[in-house]
């Protein structure tokens, strides 16, 4: 369920409280009239099924309370009613196939957002990655791809390309672009440190790695695996798996690839880098390629009569 509480100009509220009543699946309606201050107007409340939700809100900012009221949405992780419980099964399909278009569109916009505390996750997950890379310590490896933060420009990518947002889009290749440049630069130096004091060292980037070839040895494994990680990310975005999402995170070589090619390069070591930057390639293309099909298949089906 979810719950949402709207501000709307006291010439509105007639016409959204009979929205909400209309609308299959929603339940505990509130009206309080004159509560609101800024924007001064009526606060009105309900809760609705997640699968009735998305229709609600896009009849709401059809009325125009986006721009004169205000639209906020809550999930409801526990409701104890059997209102509650009726609403959900009159409303059509399933919650959890429901897709809530603003919902996905305002959370890769903010994950896709270009800040100091992205650049630093990526630098700082692409500095691991080279420490496993060098190792051969696929613990690290593992670590590195949790803690990068490249699935939301990916995420936001797909999204503007079925929404056909073309600012997202922007936004995101500009986020991914110069994310990994950031990271890979500050890793070349990173390398350079790390060989000074001798912890790094040619011989290690040259020694077999069973481990951790397969970063630079990229195959159509690669584009496979790369391809059902998006599907599966894309999906935990839009039923909201967090969990999901971590698991898509260590599916795919993306940083570990970008950590490869920075400390291949560093030691003049350029077969390897461009195999690192091969495989970085063909993951981006494969996750936006699977997420952007996961999504059009998405609104197709949730569409159908």
């Amino acid at each position: 369920m979810l719950h949402l509480r709207l501000i709307t100009p006291s010439d509105t509220t007639d016409a959204v409280v009979r929205l909400i009543e209309k609308t299959v699946g929603t339940t505990h309606l509130v009206v309080v009239p004159g509560a609101a201050r800024n924007p001064a107007g009526d606060v009105v409340m309900c809760d609705v099924a997640r699968e009735a939700g998305d229709e609600l809100i896009s009849s709401l900012q059809e009325l125009g309370l986006d721009r004169t009221g205000s639209i906020a949405v809550e999930n409801i992780d526990l409701s104890l009613s059997k209102r509650a419980d009726k609403a959900e099964k009159e409303a059509p399909g399933e919650g959890a196939d429901a897709v809530l278009w603003d919902h996905l569109t305002d959370a890769t916009h903010e994950e896709s957002t270009l800040s100091v505390t992205y650049l630093a996750f990526i630098t700082l997950a692409t500095m691991i990655a080279a420490c496993g890379v060098v190792l051969d310590n696929a613990i690290l490896i593992v670590g590195a791809m949790a803690v990068g933060p490249e699935f939301g420009p990916l995420a936001a990518f797909s999204t503007s390309i079925v929404q056909r947002h073309p600012r997202l889009a922007l936004r995101s290749l500009i986020a991914l672009l110069v994310g990994f440049a950031v990271a890979m630069v500050v890793t070349v130096g990173f390398s350079f440190f790390m060989d000074a004091v001798h912890l790094f060292s040619d011989e290690q980037l040259d020694a077999p790695r069973p481990n951790t070839n397969f970063i630079y040895r990229p195959d159509w494994f690669s584009f496979v695996v790369a391809v059902l990680a998006g599907c599966a990310g894309t999906l935990s975005l839009t039923s909201a798996k967090s969990g999901a999402l971590v698991g898509v995170a260590i599916s795919v070589t993306t940083v570990p690839a970008a950590a490869n090619a920075a400390v291949a390069f560093s030691y003049s070591e350029y077969k390897q880098a461009w195999g690192s930057t091969e495989q970085l390639l063909l993951n981006l293309l494969g996750i936006v390629l699977a997420g952007t099909l996961t999504l059009l298949v998405q609104k197709w089906l949730w569409r159908r009569p």
